[in-house]
């Protein structure tokens, strides 16, 4: 079932990219190229969840009273997870997802409050907020950097992204 589930993702992904490059070679893009190209990071790493086994049950998602949006919700087995997509084009000196700032990082814990309000389960589930870097550089082959449990629901709480040098010793050497 897991090999059939793999080889659905793979043709849907090959469809979207093909259907992308048909789109690409008419000049038919719809809109700027940063919103573009956010959109096609979100899909490369709605993807990789995927293929990792995630569930994904919300794409962009928003409730409409409050200001942004959840790029990505999924389950990993019993944890519901809040992902946050960040796609650059250049592996510059700042990484992509140290534009998941302290006023972004309040943004998404509002939402997924409102968003845990609205699940009809008796009691609330283990949740974690996740941050997914993806860089679509020109010319090489993508590259996607997953940071699970990147921050909680607490800023006062020692998060992971105030201390850069911790947080990336400990990332880049595992991945």
């Amino acid at each position: 079932m897991k090999a059939l589930a793999r080889l659905r993702i793979a043709a849907l992904e090959k469809t979207i990219s093909g259907l992308k490059r048909i789109a690409d070679r008419r000049g038919k893009h719809t809109g700027p190229t940063h919103l573009l190209t956010g959109m096609e990071g979100e899909n490369a790493a709605f993807f990789h969840l995927r293929r990792k086994g995630y569930t994904v049950v919300a794409r962009r998602w928003s409730c409409g009273e409050l200001p942004g949006d959840i790029d990505l919700i999924a389950w990993r087995g019993p944890m519901l997870c809040f992902i946050e997509v960040k796609t650059r084009t250049a592996e510059d000196m700042t990484p992509a997802e140290a534009a998941v700032d302290r006023h972004k990082r309040h943004v998404l814990r509002r939402l997924a409050s409102r968003y845990l309000r609205h699940l009809p389960l008796r009691e609330r589930p283990p949740v974690r907020f996740d941050v997914v870097s993806v860089y679509l550089v020109p010319g090489r082959e993508g590259k996607i950097v997953h940071f699970e449990n990147a921050f909680g629901w607490d800023e006062r709480r020692t998060d992971r992204f105030k201390h850069w040098s911790t947080f990336y010793a400990d990332r880049y050497e595992s991945h």
